[in-house]
Parts: structure tokens; sequence; C-alpha cells
């Protein structure tokens, strides 16, 4: 299946597959991809052996034309922490989002299911790489991106393009009513939660709900000041093309994990 549209190319090279947008595809510094499942490719870290992981590295990094072994990524824990990286050999443990100015250091964050959400202001030349799974939505943690890049390196939200990654969507999105509440409280006051939560099905007499975890990143990078043009999402669902992407819905346990990448040269 060719997942190549007006907003995203599926590219295959060398039997390493991934998804980049157009739109950041336009600046020639910048380098960017969203790995697909597709030829053992698994950016997730164990315990016991990172062989795979080392492996699905170094194909990401040769299809990108960039060196492995700047490749950041942090030890996710759905926190809404966000780090300014200065150098490729900083461990960051129970952090969720990566920004940094500086060329020659791809960000990357895991997801499988959890959206991904990939920055860039090419004014300030500021990139950012956010795991923002269903904890770290309700912490606004996109949104706290946003404001880091602003105080920090003095970016203009206007000048912000944001990328948001495959994930899973409202269809597939499904909630039992203590999440739901608190997505209901959190986002309330946007006067948009009929849209953010839907009523769904009832298994076993209990009351299923359906989440749009998509529109509330929506909602809250214009919050941020980010302009609704510069707010581009791929409009993939990670559990309806399972076949294609990492996810643990479908997978449980056994599922691997997709690769979101970003970085200056």
């Amino acid at each position: 299946m060719d997942l190549t549209n007006s907003i995203i190319i599926h590219q295959n090279i060398n039997g390493t597959e991934f998804i980049q947008f157009r739109k950041l595809l336009e600046f020639p510094n910048l380098k960017h991809c969203y790995t697909l499942r597709k030829n053992g490719i698994n950016i997730q870290i164990k315990d016991e052996d990172n062989t795979d992981l080392i492996n699905s590295y170094k194909k990401v990094a040769n299809a990108l034309e960039v060196d492995w072994k700047h490749i950041v990524k942090p030890h996710q824990t759905h926190t809404d922490r966000i780090e300014s990286v200065e150098n490729y050999s900083k461990h960051l443990e129970e952090v969720d989002g990566l920004i940094t100015n500086k060329k020659d250091i791809i960000l990357c964050t895991t997801s499988a299911d959890c959206t991904s959400l990939l920055f860039y202001d090419d004014n300030k030349k500021v990139v950012a790489d956010i795991h923002s799974g269903w904890k770290g939505t309700l912490q606004k943690i996109g949104k706290k991106a946003v404001k880091k890049m602003i105080k920090e390196y003095g970016c203009n939200p206007k000048d912000i393009i944001c990328c948001i990654e495959p994930h899973i969507r409202k269809c597939h999105f499904e909630v039992e009513e203590d999440v739901m509440q608190m997505f209901k409280k959190e986002f309330e006051y946007t006067g948009r939660i009929n849209d953010i939560i839907e009523v769904g099905r009832k298994i076993n007499s209990a009351q299923k709900y359906n989440i749009d975890t998509t529109l509330i990143n929506k909602i809250i990078l214009e919050e941020a000041g980010l302009q609704e043009e510069n707010i581009i999402d791929s409009n993939i669902c990670t559990v309806c093309s399972s076949n294609l992407f990492h996810s643990y819905r479908v997978d449980k346990e056994t599922s691997g994990r997709n690769g979101a990448f970003i970085g200056m040269v």
C-alpha cells in the first residue's frame, strides 16, 4: 500500500520504509521521518538485547544520510517533561519531549498508537520531537513544547510548523468512564467537548467512550499561537493501518515501536 498523498510521501530507501511530510521536505537542512514496521524496523529499547534497535537506527540513519550515533532518544514515561538537547551523549530519563537548535543532532521519540508531534521553526532553526500519549495530551505537552520554544529559543509561534504523525484516532481510542471524565474535566472549557468525546458502545453493561486526541492537540496548539495552516495532520490511524505501523491496541505486549525522527544538518 502506498501512503503517498498531498500531505505525506511514502518512502522506501534500500528497504527502509517511512513517511515524510511534504511541508518539511521544503527545507533542505531538515531531516525527518516516521517509520513503518516493515522489514524489521522497530525503534524499541529492550532491557536484554538492543541489537534490533541499533540495526533499526542504522537503517533509518542510512536512509536519511545521517550518523546513527547522533540519534538522541529519551526514556519515555508519559510525562510532560521536555528537555533541551545540546549534544547527543546526554542520557534522558523520564522525558517525553526534546528540543534543540543544534545541527547534527537527530531527535527521536517512539510510539505504538501514541501521538508523535514534530515541530520546526525555520526562522530560529529550532526543532522539537514530542511524545504525546493520552496522558501527555491531558497534560498539554504539545502546548508546553511551544511555550518552551518561545521562552528558551525566542521562537514566534506563527513561524512554528507542527506535523502530527500517525496515531490511534477517535475511531479506535476507546476508554471507560474514569478516563472520559478526566478529558471532560480538562477540556470542557474549549466548548467542543461534544466533538472531543463521543458516546460509544456498551460492553457487559459498561459504557465506552471514544476520545479525539487529534482534535485536542490541534486546539491546544492553536491556543499556543500556531497558525491553523501550520498544523499538518497525517490523517493516519495506527490501528486502522496496523499492517503498516506498530499498534499496541492490536499487538498488545508483542507490539514494537514506530520512530519519529527530526534534526538539522
